[in-house]
């Protein structure tokens, strides 16, 4: 049975236990993007040892190749691709608006054209639950319409469209182990965002995402529409972020009340030669690194931090070692997952307001590292 349990709070953070087909997840959570139904650089086996919880997977590309069907003939995305564990798809949606090399767009749904063979694609709000219904995913989206941040008219368009995709997707649905969210919309928009927010509320989806984020806008103007949106958004159902992954931003994300998020970021940084740090990043291909013995992050617990130095990795990225890319998407994601760990536990303690303050300290002090 799928469930959501917010099991204490503070303030607006919550730490909750988020059931599903596949398992618990307890959040706040951060899911890793699989984009291809693989996470880039790393084994299944890899992701569990650092005890991920949640993989987004993504609609759009796997819809394209393989294309569903066949992933449906193989059981669906778990055993596709062996990860016994949570899985979120996502619609599409922004993908086909970022990455089609053309589109046309009605209240009926979108044709584009294939960024692969440029073959004519077409993609309903029916079609997007149906083809997330054949990869088996435990999560899955309402079909959105993303716009760019700051155009008013576009933003209000796009999010009463994504308002009646919403509805539609609602109807298309069939598979009760699955649970869907919808997406709110509106740009950095208030009036939008609030209009959003409510509508979205108002509908019968297990969860609600806030999307449209992260795409250019000031971090003043995100955090001001996700605080719009979480004082809306029912109180008992999970909130979720979508595209964002800094440190800073999940900190201040979960003091509004946000309970999960993913983003590309950690293994997109590995394989541009940058280690997060909790207050930071390193890039190694600095030459100062090059004799440099200490780990990463000698605080860090990580397989790669407890196992080579900063030179060695450096050494590895100067000689284009694809082992490079592996162990920094290691720490990397360990470094995300360990802080929304903490984070949970510092909610079940009552101490969130604590760990935020010395939190955010640290992170003024723009510690040289």
């Amino acid at each position: 049975m799928v469930t959501f349990e917010i099991v204490n709070s503070q303030e607006k953070a919550r730490a909750g236990i988020l059931r599903t087909s596949h398992g618990e997840i307890l959040t706040p959570v951060f899911a890793p993007v699989g984009t291809q139904a693989s996470v880039k650089s790393l084994t299944p086996a890899q992701l569990e040892e650092l005890n991920t919880q949640l993989i987004l997977a993504n609609t759009y590309h796997l819809s394209l190749r393989p294309g569903e069907d066949l992933i449906a003939e193989f059981g669906g995305l778990h055993k596709f691709m062996n990860w016994n564990r949570p899985i979120l798809t996502d619609s599409g949606g922004f993908q086909i608006f970022s990455l089609a090399s053309s589109r046309s767009i009605s209240d009926n749904g979108v044709n584009f054209k294939s960024h692969i063979n440029g073959s004519d694609q077409f993609l309903s709000p029916e079609k997007a639950v149906e083809i997330q219904e054949k990869l088996g995913a435990d999560i899955i989206m309402a079909l959105d319409e993303c716009a760019p941040p700051y155009d008013f008219d576009y933003n209000h368009q796009a999010m009463n469209r994504t308002h009646i995709w919403a509805e539609r997707c609602l109807k298309a649905k069939r598979q009760d182990s699955q649970i869907m969210f919808g997406i709110v919309q509106g740009g950095v928009f208030p009036d939008l965002r609030t209009k959003s927010a409510e509508y979205i509320s108002s509908l019968d989806f297990f969860g609600n995402a806030i999307g449209g984020l992260s795409v250019g806008e000031s971090k003043k103007e995100m955090y001001s529409s996700v605080k719009i949106v979480t004082d809306i958004l029912p109180y008992e159902k999970p909130r979720y972020l979508m595209g964002v992954g800094t440190p800073k931003d999940i900190v201040t994300a979960v003091q509004l009340g946000v309970d999960m998020f993913d983003c590309v970021l950690p293994t997109r940084l590995a394989r541009h030669n940058s280690a997060m740090l909790k207050y930071g990043r390193l890039n190694l291909v600095n030459a100062s690194y090059s004799r440099d013995s200490r780990p990463i992050d000698e605080s860090c617990l990580c397989y790669t931090c407890l196992n080579f130095s900063r030179a060695y990795l450096r050494h590895l990225i100067n000689a284009k070692e694809m082992l490079s890319a592996t162990l920094l998407s290691i720490h990397n994601i360990h470094t995300l997952l360990e802080l929304v760990k903490d984070i949970r536990n510092a909610i079940l303690k009552s101490q969130f307001d604590i760990f935020a303050e010395e939190f955010f300290s640290f992170s003024r002090k723009n510690l040289e590292l």
